[in-house]
């Protein structure tokens, strides 16, 4: 792996390498920078949904100047298309994948030449009661490439804030899902599901996954508290890059993100995030598959772990 080295750069400027200016994106980007070969460029969203779909639309066409700079793969939060400001709201707008908002971000997709990592959108379910939290990943010629509906569901009453009830009115998943990339083998999960570790170890040690994806909108209580600390948990157990894109902000007068988007490499060190996390913009690393290899030759869980032993039966 080659010397890198991370910018800390004005909200309006990216950086190829160390010193060639390529764009000014309009809302903040912060860069990783590296002289390695054969590597990859992602990104971490970080945005401030609402219910104006448009407005929302408009926020995710930061792709196109990513997209300019190099980067293959982006990724938006949860509820990166809309996030409702009163209870229903999101039954109401939600649509099947086929659908004109999709259909959208599929255009945004092809046009920008890049893959995008949507999640998780309100995809209609079996009934109009319910949607399914659904993480979809789309490649650059504007194809749905797979999705993942979320697992695990937000039924909490968080300390100090207020009760979220998600099982509600949302349809749990039932599968695992890795799709490869031109950024490796990606693990598709959402927010919430980060405090199962049990899914992540499924993703790499059945799954063979080396990046693993992690749109969230976790609260302004829960994230102070443990947004950080679990997602470089989940990459040094698995030995993964983690992408985190998040929520931040006031989207409603009762509804607020932590913020603080993420990108993780298989060590556990942060090699990038944005300057502000109620800030919107773009934080773009470069992903190195042979870094992956190194971590897990010299640290070679994979052939230490007692799988046998973990689900014997007491």
């Amino acid at each position: 792996m080659g010397a890198s080295r991370t910018l800390h750069l004005s909200p309006q400027i990216v950086l190829a390498g160390a010193s060639r200016l390529l764009r000014c994106l309009p809302r903040g980007v912060a860069v990783k920078c590296s002289m390695a070969a054969n590597t990859v460029k992602v990104a971490a969203a970080q945005m401030s949904s609402t219910n104006d779909l448009m407005t929302n639309f408009e926020t995710c066409c930061l792709t196109k100047e990513a997209a300019a700079a190099g980067v293959k793969l982006i990724c938006f939060p949860e509820n990166f298309s809309f996030i409702g400001a009163k209870e229903g709201e999101s039954l109401k707008i939600a649509e099947s994948l086929d659908g004109p908002i999709m259909q959208r971000y599929c255009s945004l997709a092809r046009d920008a030449k890049t893959w995008l990592s949507l999640g998780g959108f309100q995809e209609k379910s079996f009934d109009d009661g319910h949607i399914c939290n659904t993480h979809v990943l789309i490649d650059d010629s504007g194809n749905i490439r797979n999705k993942y509906q979320k697992i695990h569901l937000f039924d909490v009453d968080v300390p100090g804030n207020m009760v979220y009830k998600e099982g509600s009115f949302t349809t749990p998943g039932s599968d695992i899902i890795v799709e490869d990339s031109p950024a490796g083998r990606l693990g598709l999960t959402v927010c919430y599901d980060l405090r199962f570790p049990e899914i992540y170890q499924e993703l790499r040690f059945q799954h063979q996954a080396q990046v693993l994806l992690v749109p969230s909108a976790f609260t302004k209580v829960t994230g102070e508290a443990h947004w950080e600390i679990l997602l470089r948990a989940r990459a040094i157990e698995t030995q993964c890059y983690v992408i985190a894109a998040a929520q931040t902000g006031k989207h409603s007068e009762n509804r607020e993100s932590y913020g603080d988007s993420l990108i993780i490499d298989p060590w556990g060190r942060i090699i990038a995030r944005l300057p502000d996390r109620l800030s919107t913009g773009i934080a773009v690393a470069d992903i190195d598959l042979s870094l992956i290899e190194s971590v897990r030759a010299r640290m070679p869980i994979s052939e230490h772990r007692r799988p046998d032993i973990y689900r014997r039966s007491a």
